[in-house]
C-alpha cells in the first residue's frame, strides 16, 4: 500500500490489515515519481494489489506547483501502471469529484464527461487516463471531499476557529469585555458535495475488493450539502452552536483555484455490485466526532 500514513492511507491500512498481509510504504520508504524506485519496490514485495493512496492533495498549491503536482498524481500512476502490467498485479487508485466541472444539475455517473476546471482535478484525470490505458486490472475510486482522525481536513479547521474564537470569547468574560457580536465563522454556501469519512471509504474499498469489482467506482457517503451546511453541522455535533455561521459565495475568498459548484456523485453502481449503501453523511460525522478529540 503506498501513501499508507496518510489521512486516507491509514484507514486503509487498518482496515485491509484484517484477513490480508499488507505492506505499507510511504515517502519515506518510496518515491513513486521515480519509476526505478516503483518498479524495485514491486520487485521485492511480489503483491497482489497495489493500492495507490498517495497524492498531491492541496488544491490551491497545485495552482503553482503543477510540476509536482502532475509529477505524483499523474507520472507515477504511469510508473505504476508500467510495472504492474506484465505482472497482471491489480491496481486500486483513488481520484476525485474535482475531475468534473460542476455544471451538472444531478449527480455525476461514473461515465460522464470529465472536464476539470483547476490544476488539481487535471492531474488527477491524467493519472486516471494513465491508468485506464495501461492497466486492464484496475479499480478506480473516485471520492469527494475527504476527512479523517489522521491529517488536516474541513472538519479539523472548522474545530480550530471554534475553539479558537470560544477561547477568546471565555477570556472576555472572565475580564468583564464586552463583545462587539457573536462569534462568526464565514463558509462558501454555493459549492456542494458529499463529504466523506476515510473510515467508511476504506470499509467500502474492502466490500469492492471482495466482489473483485473493476473499473470505475464512485464512493462517498450518503447525502449532499455546502460547505456552510456542513460547517453549521459539525458545530451543532460538537457542542459550538453558539458560534454562528456566515453563507458567503466562493468569489469573496480569492482563492487560487477554482472549485466545482455541484460535484455530487452518484452511488447506484456500488449499490448494485456491494449490495450496501454507505451511511449518510451525518451519521458519518458523528462517528468521526467520537473518534477523537474535541
Amino acid at each position: 500500500m503506498l501513501g499508507h500514513k496518510g489521512m486516507l492511507g491509514s484507514d486503509l491500512f487498518s482496515k485491509l490489515s484484517i484477513g490480508h498481509e499488507v505492506v505499507g510504504m510511504d515517502k519515506e520508504e518510496i518515491d513513486i515519481v521515480a519509476a526505478d524506485n516503483c518498479k524495485k519496490a514491486i520487485k521485492e514485495t511480489e503483491p497482489d494489489i497495489i493500492i495507490n493512496a498517495a497524492a498531491y492533495t492541496n488544491v490551491d498549491d497545485c495552482e503553482t506547483a503543477k510540476e509536482e503536482c502532475f509529477a505524483v498524481n499523474a507520472e507515477a500512476v504511469k510508473n505504476i501502471a508500467e510495472n504492474c502490467r506484465d505482472k497482471d498485479i491489480r491496481i486500486i487508485h483513488f481520484s476525485t469529484d474535482y475531475v468534473f466541472n460542476g455544471k451538472a444539475k444531478q449527480p455525476y455517473k461514473e461515465d460522464d464527461k470529465c472536464n476539470p476546471i483547476n490544476v488539481y482535478g487535471q492531474s488527477k484525470l491524467a493519472g486516471e487516463k494513465y491508468l485506464q490505458s495501461l492497466s486492464k486490472n484496475y479499480l478506480l475510486i473516485r471520492t469527494s471531499w475527504l476527512y479523517g482522525v489522521k491529517g488536516k481536513n474541513f472538519v479539523q479547521t472548522i474545530l480550530e476557529k471554534a475553539k479558537a474564537k470560544s477561547f477568546i470569547d471565555d477570556a472576555m468574560a472572565r475580564t468583564n469585555a464586552k463583545a462587539d457580536g457573536p462569534s462568526m465563522l464565514s463558509v462558501v454556501d454555493d459549492q456542494v458535495g458529499s463529504p466523506t469519512y476515510t473510515k467508511d471509504l476504506a470499509a467500502a474499498v474492502g466490500l469492492l475488493i471482495e466482489k473483485n469489482a473493476q473499473g470505475i467506482f464512485n464512493v462517498t457517503n450518503r447525502g449532499t450539502c455546502s460547505w456552510y451546511q456542513f460547517a453549521v453541522r459539525i458545530l451543532k455535533e460538537s457542542g459550538f452552536d453558539k458560534i454562528k455561521v456566515i453563507p458567503i459565495k466562493s468569489s469573496k475568498l480569492k482563492r487560487p483555484a477554482k472549485r466545482p459548484a455541484y460535484s455530487v456523485l452518484d452511488m447506484h453502481k456500488f449499490i448494485q455490485v456491494t449490495g450496501k449503501a454507505m451511511q449518510p453523511w451525518q451519521l458519518a460525522l458523528q462517528d468521526y466526532l467520537k473518534n477523537i478529540k474535541i
